[in-house]
């Protein structure tokens, strides 16, 4: 399985695949790609605050039908007790998404440098 950081579902749904390299459109194209709910919320959080066009319904639904997006069902409790162990950011969307992605020791698709650097990982 895959994660989505926010931004990729933003490019994505942009249909911004040039920003991905070649490994990483190629295990994209092989795996599951799933988002943390809390990605749907961090949506919202840009769309009020103008950074965003579309509401996070439209995005999620553009993308489960074009490239198979699925919302993961994890326990958000075995999430957030994961998410705790990951003092290196005091991000709360990114702890979570992290988190949600480390559960299972998942890949994640970010380029958010720290991320990156402390989430080994990452793909991007």
């Amino acid at each position: 399985m895959i994660y989505l950081d926010t931004h990729i579902v933003v490019w994505l749904y942009a249909g911004l695949t040039d920003k991905f390299g070649a490994q990483t459109r190629d295990l994209m194209d092989a795996q599951d790609i799933l988002i943390s709910p809390v990605v749907i919320l961090e949506l919202q959080y840009l769309f009020d605050i103008d950074r965003i066009r579309h509401r996070p319904h439209i995005i999620i639904s553009d993308l489960s039908g074009r490239i198979g997006l699925k919302i993961c069902n994890k326990s958000f409790h075995s999430i957030i007790l994961k998410s705790l162990e990951l003092t290196w950011t005091r991000d709360p969307f990114d702890r979570i998404i992290v988190a949600n992605a480390a559960l299972n020791n998942d890949f994640l698709i970010s380029k958010d440098n720290t991320i990156i650097a402390n989430y080994a990982k990452t793909l991007c």
